[in-house]
């Protein structure tokens, strides 16, 4: 059986980016960057907007509002297209042309769990926040990864990322520190179909 997880690098207050700020705000250490690499291989998964962004890096197109990319995100970028890919979409006309990327028009949940039944193997996710949220809600996500930065976003912060998600309780496996100030949670995550009963209350 495969394992999934779903992997997030966010701002303290949630948010996936932020209007006018360099790719990981800016913060990105020696620690961080060095994890980063050492991180086990897997094939990643995303949908149609994050295919059209990571691609658009790949071909040469800097992010809004840089002229060009750090060494550190073309090295990302490059680590990125030398890894197995699989994109969701029933909107992508056309054949994907970033390198070892296979696009899949069915439903996500059901490719998803076929392909973690189909042997071991790890799965992860880059960006795509309604699919981890759908393949969330489908019970299948066995890790739930979230690298904060040391920003609040609240003025120009986009892409929230928890709206609409289902009650989640998260079970802590590991943490980590990078640089003094990049902060590492992992959970195993269980969805709640509500609250858990209130074990402090008096009868």
């Amino acid at each position: 059986m495969g394992e999934l997880i779903v992997d997030f690098i966010t701002s303290l207050d949630g948010y996936a980016s932020g209007k006018g700020w360099p790719g990981w705000w800016g913060l990105e250490g020696p620690e961080y960057l060095s994890w980063l690499d050492e991180r086990p291989e897997a094939t990643l998964l995303m949908g149609a907007n994050t295919y059209r962004l990571m691609s658009g890096f790949a071909a040469g197109v800097a992010p809004a509002g840089t002229d060009d990319f750090s060494g550190e995100e073309e090295s990302s970028i490059s680590g990125l297209t030398a890894a197995s890919k699989v994109v969701f979409s029933s909107t992508l006309e056309e054949t994907p042309s970033w390198a070892n990327t296979t696009l899949v028009r069915g439903d996500a949940v059901q490719a998803v769990r076929a392909m973690k039944a189909d042997g071991p193997g790890l799965l992860a996710t880059i960006g795509s926040i309604s699919l981890c949220r759908s393949l969330l809600r489908a019970g299948l996500v066995d890790r739930f990864r979230v690298v904060m930065f040391p920003v609040i976003t609240g003025a120009t912060g986009s892409e929230r990322i928890y709206d609409r998600y289902p009650d989640v309780l998260l079970d802590m496996i590991a943490s980590r520190t990078f640089d003094g100030q990049i902060q590492l949670v992992e959970y195993r995550p269980s969805v709640l179909e509500h609250p858990p009963p209130d074990t402090t209350a008096s009868d």
